[in-house]
């Protein structure tokens, strides 16, 4: 089996931004999702969620980077919280907080920061690898199934 993460470096993490500022921090909490025990990963995926997606609809530049690596958990069932990932990639998937504002508030494009680009970014990465969703259609684990199905509707519309 390939290393999982084994990409991160390629990711200049440093000079980008999360919520909370440099995200410098994702690689160590993508590694805690994908080694893990159950409680670790998913206090690692809820301060993740707070640096990606914040209040569950708030993307940020690192948004879109992080989400081929989401996808990636997602497929390795020693992943404990894979049915969590999903739900994260559904909210990014669902997020038009800034495209929202931005058509209220035009001025919003104008600002260096490229807020309503980070989140066009965000939303194309989810469905990049949205092939995944059928590997994760056939589990055994119904929660996964679940969760999966609700991901796949969401990309559909």
């Amino acid at each position: 089996m390939a290393t999982p993460l084994k990409d991160l470096g390629h990711v200049p993490w440093d000079s980008i931004k999360d919520s909370s500022g440099s995200a410098e921090a994702i690689p160590v909490l993508l590694h805690d999702v994908a080694r893990g025990d159950e409680p670790t990963a998913r206090a690692a995926l809820g301060h993740l969620r707070e640096r990606i997606c914040q209040y569950g609809f708030v993307v940020d530049q690192a948004t879109a980077a992080t989400v081929p690596f989401l996808w990636e958990l997602a497929r390795l069932p020693q992943v404990t919280c894979r049915v969590e990932i999903l739900r994260l990639l559904r909210s990014i998937a669902d997020a038009h907080q800034w495209e929202s504002t931005a058509s209220a508030y035009p001025k919003l494009l104008n600002y260096p920061q490229d807020y309503v680009g980070w989140e066009r970014a965000a939303r194309r990465a989810v469905r990049a690898d949205r092939g995944v969703l059928r590997q994760l259609l056939a589990e055994q684990d119904a929660d996964l199934v679940e969760a999966a199905s609700e991901l796949a509707s969401t990309l559909a519309g």
